[in-house]
């Protein structure tokens, strides 16, 4: 929501990598929603989901960049975290309507 209000610049070199971290970080976001309306949140396990979701999506699609099998990667990664994302959304909307 920040970025859209500031509008940061963001450098070429980051720029194809920024997308998939931010779905990372919206599956950990999530998922740390999750486990609060669980009642199992744990901020350090939230933190190193958070972390280590944006560091290895990241690095997925920079291997693939290097494979040059990119485009190919960024699609399963996206694929992959949106039904996570998804799925975590169903729990959260069990859980609110308990439906």
């Amino acid at each position: 929501m920040v970025g859209l209000l500031v509008r940061p610049e963001v450098p070429a070199v980051v720029e194809p990598y920024l997308p998939i971290a931010v779905v990372a970080a919206l599956d950990a976001v999530f998922g740390g929603l999750r486990a609060m309306l669980d009642g199992i949140f744990v901020d350090k396990v939230f933190v190193v989901s958070f972390l280590s979701n944006v560091v290895v999506a990241a690095l997925i699609v920079f291997l693939g960049d290097k494979l040059g099998v990119g485009a190919q990667l960024s699609t399963g990664v996206v694929v992959v975290l949106g039904i996570r994302i998804f799925s975590n959304a169903a729990a959260i909307r069990r859980h609110v309507f308990q439906a």
